[in-house]
């Protein structure tokens, strides 16, 4: 699938020696031409999956510098984001917006509801700097599918970008939430290839965006997956190139 160019929209980087340098060479190994960069390494994983499971959550800062530092210098292939942390107050984000290039807000590891003002607080600054948001929704209350929904709508000029297929990894009932719905994108990590291949059906291929969430699953596994479906080159060029683009606020190259 690598014949076209591809933007991986979703990896992380850790605040670790070393990270970004294998960072790049992950994208190099899997013919990747960019990546948007989310920091990781603010909660570890067994953390993370007992919140995921049972509740809870962390009031770590993610280690943003790390990812402008690592995003410096590669003329433009890696993209920051600013991992925001809800429980602080939004001025960081509005101060140093103009460093990066989108949001992402998490309940899955800050434990802040979608609905609650302090999210809605972020997503404004997003909105006011031309932003794209990013997240992942969870099964409870405030943080689903349907939420982000209600928060989109609030800003309809906003493009909002929903994680690893939605919940779960079959989650057909997050494109039917999200169909009317023009400013929310799909990103693909983590979903069997059955949702990849009904969003394309369903949302159509200019509301669908590769992500691999690296360095969790390698990108050559989520390559794989629209192999597997047979994706055509039209709609590859899409979902891999075209519409991270458009979301960043680029022209296409």
């Amino acid at each position: 699938m690598t014949a076209q160019p591809v933007l991986d929209f979703h990896v992380r980087l850790a605040p670790r020696p070393g990270a970004a340098a294998r960072l790049l060479a992950a994208l190099d190994d899997c013919g990747l031409a960019r990546a948007v960069v989310c920091a990781g390494g603010t909660i570890d994983l067994d953390t993370l999956a007992r919140q995921l499971t049972d509740g809870g959550h962390v009031e770590t800062d993610a280690d943003n510098d790390a990812v402008l530092a690592a995003c410096a210098g590669t003329d433009r292939r890696l993209v920051p984001f600013w991992f925001a942390n809800p429980h602080r107050p939004p001025g960081a984000y509005r101060e140093r917006a103009a460093e990066f290039r989108g949001l992402e807000v998490s309940p899955a590891v800050h434990g802040v509801a979608l609905t609650d003002p302090r999210v809605t607080a972020l997503v404004e600054v997003a909105a006011d700097n031309g932003h794209p948001v990013y997240t992942v929704c969870l099964a409870r209350p405030g943080a689903g599918v349907a939420d982000l929904v209600s928060l989109a709508r609030r800003f309809p000029q906003t493009d909002f970008v929903l994680g690893h297929s939605g919940i779960g990894n079959i989650d057909f009932h997050a494109l039917a939430l999200i169909r009317d719905e023009p400013n929310i994108l799909l990103e693909t990590s983590g979903g069997y290839t059955c949702v990849a291949e009904a969003a394309i059906d369903r949302l159509g291929a200019a509301r669908v965006v590769f992500g691999s969430e690296y360095p969790l699953q390698h990108p050559a596994v989520e390559l794989a997956k629209f192999t597997a479906i047979a994706t055509t080159p039209a709609d590859w060029r899409q979902i891999a190139w075209e519409n991270a683009h458009r979301l960043l606020g680029e022209e296409k190259p």
